[in-house]
């Protein structure tokens, strides 16, 4: 046996239906930051943040990371 549900509804009614909490506010806030960031530029601490977010091996990660910047930046 067989049966078939079609709902017709919208992904927020969905979210609700389903009892998902409404991130919205947060999204939004998120975009406003980003944007923000982007309109600015980046700082250099949010790019030592976002290096060390990303060098698992420490203070060694850090130093690779550093360096392929410099040379980057001085073009080779």
């Amino acid at each position: 046996m067989k049966i078939h549900v079609e709902v017709d509804c919208t992904p927020e009614e969905a979210r609700r239906a389903m009892g998902l909490p409404d991130f919205t506010p947060v999204h939004e806030r998120y975009v406003a930051m980003l944007t923000d960031t982007m309109e600015k530029g980046v700082s250099p601490e949010l790019l030592n943040q976002l290096m060390q977010s990303w060098a698992p091996m420490g203070e060694a990660g850090m130093t690779f990371w550093r360096k392929m910047f410099e040379t980057t930046g001085r073009g080779g």
